[in-house]
C-alpha cells in the first residue's frame, strides 16, 4: 500500500495503536490485518512474529512511521487493519448509541458492552468516528470482538430489528430504574442519547423510556457510566 500517513476519516483503512489492541486485532480478525509494525524498542518480538506468521500477516520496522501515526510514547506495535461493517445478530440483545459525538467515550462503552456480555452496538449517525486509532485505543481491542453497524436512524434500526424491546434511556423517562424492579426482556435494545443533549422526546414513543436515579447535585450521568449501570442491570436479571 502507499506510504502510511496520519489517520484520516476518509480512508479504507485505519490503525490500532499499541501491543495488546493490535494483538486483540489479529486473533479476533485477522483477515482484515493488513500490516503490522514494530518499533526497534519493542521487546516481545517473538511472540507477535509469531502470531503474524501464524495468519499471514505481513511484519515491518519502520521507527519514523511511530512519530507520525502515533500521539502516545509508549505505542511500540502498530495493526494496520481494513475498515469493515458487521451484521447485528438478530438473536441478541443490543446497545444503541444515538449520535454519540466523543471518541473516547464511544471506546470506553464498547469495552463496557463486551464485558457485560453484549456484543451487539447499532451506531445512529452522526456519531463519532468509530474506526479512529483513538476510538479503538480507548476499546482496548473490544472492537473488533463486536458486531457493530451504522444506521442512518432509529427507524431504520427499528425496522431490521424489530423483535427486542426497546428501553430508553432519558432524563424524562417516565419509568425509575431500580436494581428491584429492572424490567424483565429474553432480547433487548437498550437506547442511550449524545453526550450533550440525550435523547429527544420521540423517543418517550419507542418502547419503554427509563429514568436512572441520581443525586440532584448533578444534572446527568456521564454516558458511559450511565451504559455501565443500565446494561449491568438488564445483563444480571435473575
Amino acid at each position: 500500500m502507499d506510504q502510511l500517513k496520519a489517520y484520516k476519516k476518509g480512508f479504507e483503512y485505519s490503525y490500532s495503536l499499541g501491543a495488546f489492541p493490535t494483538y486483540e486485532l489479529i486473533k479476533s480478525r485477522p483477515e482484515k490485518v493488513i500490516a503490522v509494525y514494530t518499533h526497534s524498542s519493542y521487546t516481545d518480538m517473538e511472540s507477535i512474529t509469531k502470531l503474524c506468521n501464524e495468519n499471514d500477516i505481513p511484519m515491518r520496522r519502520d521507527d519514523k512511521l511511530f512519530h507520525k501515526i502515533s500521539d502516545k510514547e509508549n505505542c511500540f506495535v502498530i495493526g494496520v487493519f481494513e475498515k469493515y461493517e458487521s451484521i447485528l445478530a438478530k438473536d441478541k440483545s443490543h446497545i444503541v448509541l444515538v449520535n454519540p459525538s466523543n471518541m473516547g467515550n464511544l471506546g470506553t462503552i464498547m469495552r463496557t458492552a463486551l464485558g457485560l456480555g453484549i456484543e451487539d452496538i447499532a451506531l445512529i449517525t452522526p456519531c463519532a468516528d468509530i474506526y479512529n486509532p483513538k476510538t479503538v485505543r480507548a476499546s482496548m481491542g473490544a472492537l473488533f470482538k463486536l458486531r457493530f453497524h451504522h444506521f442512518d436512524n432509529f427507524s431504520d434500526y427499528r425496522h431490521e430489528y424489530h423483535k427486542q424491546d426497546v428501553f430508553t434511556f432519558m432524563l424524562n423517562g417516565e419509568n425509575t430504574l431500580e436494581i428491584q424492579n429492572c424490567p424483565k426482556s429474553e432480547l433487548f435494545s437498550l437506547v442511550f442519547g449524545n453526550e450533550a443533549t440525550g435523547l429527544d422526546d420521540s423517543f418517550l414513543k419507542e418502547g419503554t423510556s427509563i429514568c436512572i436515579p441520581q443525586s440532584p447535585e448533578v444534572d446527568s450521568l456521564n454516558i458511559t457510566i450511565a451504559v455501565g449501570i443500565g446494561t449491568f442491570l438488564f445483563t444480571h436479571q435473575k
